[in-house]
């Protein structure tokens, strides 16, 4: 067998250490090759589950999957299990496995932890966003939706939040921006009428929804300028758009985050305004007054009290 000294830092891909230990199975005496068989079949339950509980579903000792570890290299189970916890913070897994890594955290009293990635991964989504275009992409696209006749603005699920808060802030300004999928309709639907004239503000992150590509599509076809927002070069709705604006969306959660998305439709937001007619102060200004008048705010916020 394998008895070779690693460090605890040792951050092989899970795949290499499963492919390791399935090359010492035939060496391994029968309470290993169960520990080792159970991993092997169940590699997600790795970075999710304590020694214990590990060795509850494969039946045997804990101790054993200490000297399971050691067969491929590792100190103990922490560091053979390391990998696979990395590859679940890094979304290299489905969101149910994510998910119970963030409850093995709370059982292990590590949410310390967990407040600090989360922080850490919010800052590094905006750096990293903002790091990744210029104030030229974004006033190209904030030009495309003040020129356009209609600009749809195209979210499902988590990201369905965003493009209605984008559209509703845009309203108090300008009247010719949309949420899609309206109530009880499809995106491809509500693009039916749509042409060169219009604009598509498209968004969605890993794993990429199919009625979304779906939409883009229909819209590159019927000549709708596409602005794409999503989180890589590589992303289905953003190869061949016109603009793409690309987001980063890492985090230790089991949902992409949505942080950046919503700081860069804040910006673009902005540019749409610093780009649009004077008039659109105007609008903004009745806006509010209306809403004073309904008292839909307290007069002593108005005044800065």
């Amino acid at each position: 067998m394998n008895n070779m000294n690693v460090p605890k830092s040792d951050m092989r891909p899970p795949k290499r250490v499963l492919e390791e230990l399935a090359s010492e199975l035939h060496e391994l005496t029968p309470e290993l090759r169960k520990a080792a068989s159970y991993v092997l079949e169940n590699p997600n339950d790795v970075g999710v589950s304590s020694i214990r509980e590990i060795a509850d579903a494969a039946g045997v000792k804990p101790n054993t999957f200490v000297r399971m570890a050691r067969t491929v290299g590792f100190d103990g189970y922490e560091g053979f299990r390391e990998p696979f916890r990395e590859a679940i913070r890094n979304r290299g897994t489905d969101f149910p496995d994510r998910a119970r890594w963030l409850q093995s955290l709370a059982k292990e009293g590590q949410l310390g932890e967990l407040f600090a990635e989360m922080a850490a991964c919010a800052i590094s989504n905006i750096e990293n966003t903002f790091a990744a275009t210029n104030a030229e992409a974004m006033k190209a696209a904030a030009d495309a939706i003040v020129s356009a006749r209609h600009t749809y603005v195209l979210g499902v699920g988590v990201n369905n939040a965003n493009a209605r808060n984008f559209s509703y802030l845009a309203d108090m300004a300008i009247d010719t921006i949309w949420t899609i999928p309206r109530l009880g309709s499809v995106a491809t639907d509500d693009l039916a009428k749509a042409d060169e004239r219009d604009v598509l503000v498209a968004m969605t992150s890993k794993p990429y929804r199919t009625d979304v590509i779906e939409a883009v599509d229909v819209a590159k076809e019927l000549g709708v300028t596409v602005i794409a927002i999503s989180d890589s070069p590589a992303s289905p709705i953003v190869v061949s758009s016109k603009h793409a604006l690309i987001i980063d969306s890492e985090t230790p959660q089991f949902f992409p985050s949505s942080v950046a998305t919503i700081a860069l439709l804040e910006t673009l937001l902005a540019f749409v305004i610093a780009d649009a007619s004077p008039a659109v102060i105007a609008s903004i200004e009745r806006f509010h007054k209306r809403r004073y008048t309904m008292g839909l705010y307290q007069d002593k916020w108005k005044d800065g009290g």
